[in-house]
């Protein structure tokens, strides 16, 4: 009897250490981040139209892939975005805003708004044959941080094929100013208090599966490689003056 009641008195104290809080439990609980108010001017956030046919990037990107991609990938991300800041001081906060707190937020804000930004600037990076060419000043920035745009492009082509799964190849502004590379999976970007490499995004990839499948199957390489014919210079650039 007294060897159980020993026993039971041991299990009975290891439980309630158990079930009490340490002091590394309370100090990580006190280091959780709350989202602050948005103080800027209030955005309504609307979903674009495609800036061409579906048709128009042929032969790179077939029609059915540009239409599915845009009408239903799209489209359903922007839907869930609204849904899930309706009624809340989000709805009409800016994007930078929700991503810069992005850590504070539900994987269901990180994933649409990121899914909503995302797609909006790849539509943007997109021209029919291509469009212009990189300035002068992006192409000696270009050249300095990579060496030559070849040695740009085949970095900017690992990042996109050698993405896990879904993601986004990038090119960014950093804040002191440089170019830099990197690659995002799923839909986060650049942006987002999350990510190794923090920038303003001025040229991106989209490297999902339902971006390439239905015209390329397996074989990513060759679409990113004929992303290349597509890249619309003049937004690019456009972009690149703006973060400097």
């Amino acid at each position: 009897m007294k060897l159980r009641t020993v026993v039971l008195s041991t299990l009975m104290v290891g439980a309630v250490a158990c079930a009490t809080p340490t002091a590394d439990n309370n100090q990580e609980e006190a280091e959780v981040k709350t989202t602050p108010a948005y103080a800027g001017e209030a955005v309504e956030h609307t979903f674009l139209e495609l800036p061409y046919a579906y048709d128009a990037l042929e032969p790179y990107i077939d029609a059915q892939t540009m239409e599915l991609h845009y009408s239903k990938h799209h489209q359903g991300y922007f839907n869930n975005f609204k849904k899930a800041v309706a009624g809340s001081d989000l709805e009409n906060a800016s994007l930078h805003f929700i991503f810069e707190n992005i850590s504070t937020l539900s994987s269901t804000i990180r994933n649409n708004a990121g899914g909503y930004y995302n797609h909006n600037l790849f539509w943007s990076m997109l021209a029919p044959g291509g469009k212009g060419e990189p300035s002068e000043a992006l192409l000696a920035d270009i050249n300095a941080n990579f060496g030559s745009m070849e040695a740009f492009q085949e970095k900017f082509n690992s990042a996109a094929t050698g993405q896990f799964g879904s993601g986004w190849s990038w090119l960014v502004v950093q804040a002191d100013g440089k170019l830099a590379v990197t690659g995002t999976p799923n839909q986060d970007n650049p942006l987002m208090d999350v990510v190794e490499v923090n920038g303003t995004p001025i040229l991106t990839l989209d490297v999902w599966e339902h971006a390439y499948y239905l015209k390329y199957q397996n074989k990513r390489g060759d679409y990113v490689q004929n992303f290349w014919n597509l890249v619309n210079w003049d937004e690019v650039n456009r972009r690149y003056a703006a973060a400097q």
